[in-house]
């Protein structure tokens, strides 16, 4: 048995799904000590004593969790990847996108709409056809495509009457005319580990059953990830980009809490993500 390496690593997960599995499967074998915390369960006393971890691996798919896990681990001394940070500018569609324009990343035309009837002027200036996207959401849910006025006044009409003020803050952006795939890359450290093609719908999550291929490598892939993983300030991130018809590639987000077992299946035995993070987190302890 490989001797254990010093430090302790918590690994912070609601939910041990085949990806969390995974990691901790490689922090196994490469001897590292680590301990899983259901952050269902968690709490933190300010000024209270933190677990005896290096760092914490933060897994937790909820993301109002998974940043206040952060939060309450980084007061008591811990470091955290992704950093409270992090997560918090990943899991809001417009701070991302402040983020990615500020570091000069590509991306589509965007608008923040405070309101239903504000959101109706933006697509107008945007012309169709556009999507319209919740500032907080993962796998492609409530991303809706408006393809003309009628169809757009009836959804903004549907959001004014939903309760909550934020509910009524609409993220509009051109839709972007590509084949029918996007790309993920996944990057580790300021590494861009490999990328894979989804093909679906027009919304590409594996989560609503789009398929992988690998997507092959290439300069302006890897850099555009890397830069825009390294806007947010994401150690371990989850790029999506498309390609224009231009053959142009622009950047649509980068996800904190990266799944990746759409990726794994489609790069196999080329690209092992789990023992990549894993011998990140080696690094940094």
């Amino acid at each position: 048995m490989k001797p254990t390496r010093p430090g302790r690593v918590g690994v912070i997960a609601s939910r041990v799904r085949l990806d969390e599995k995974r990691i901790l499967a490689a922090l196994e074998s490469r001897g590292i000590d680590f301990e899983y915390a259901d952050s269902r369960v968690a709490h933190y006393e300010i000024d209270g004593k933190g677990p005896p971890w290096s760092l914490a691996l933060n897994r937790e798919i909820g993301q109002v969790r998974a940043i206040y896990a952060a939060r309450g681990l980084e007061a008591a001394g811990v470091r955290v990847i992704n950093s409270a940070a992090a997560e918090e500018v990943c899991g809001d569609k417009w701070r991302t996108t402040v983020a990615l324009r500020a570091a000069g990343v590509p991306m589509p035309r965007t608008f923040l709409a405070l309101t239903p009837d504000a959101a109706l002027e933006a697509i107008e200036q945007l012309g169709f056809p556009v999507v319209i996207k919740p500032l907080v959401g993962s796998w492609g849910r409530l991303v809706t495509a408006l393809h003309d006025r009628r169809a757009a006044q009836a959804v903004m009409e549907y959001v004014a009457a939903l309760p909550g003020p934020q509910s009524h803050v609409m993220y509009v952006q051109e839709m972007i005319q590509h084949a029918d795939h996007d790309i993920r890359a996944i990057v580790i450290g300021g590494q861009v580990i490999g990328a894979v093609y989804r093909s679906g719908q027009w919304r590409s999550n594996v989560a609503l059953g789009a398929t992988t291929e690998p997507c092959p490598m290439t300069p302006e892939l890897e850099n555009l990830a890397r830069s825009a993983a390294q806007a947010v300030g994401a150690e371990i991130a989850g790029v999506d980009l498309l390609s224009t018809e231009h053959d142009q590639l622009t950047v649509l987000e980068v996800n904190s809490g990266v799944e990746f077992s759409g990726f794994q299946r489609a790069l196999g035995d080329d690209v092992n993500v789990a023992e990549r993070i894993a011998d990140y987190l080696i690094t940094r302890m």
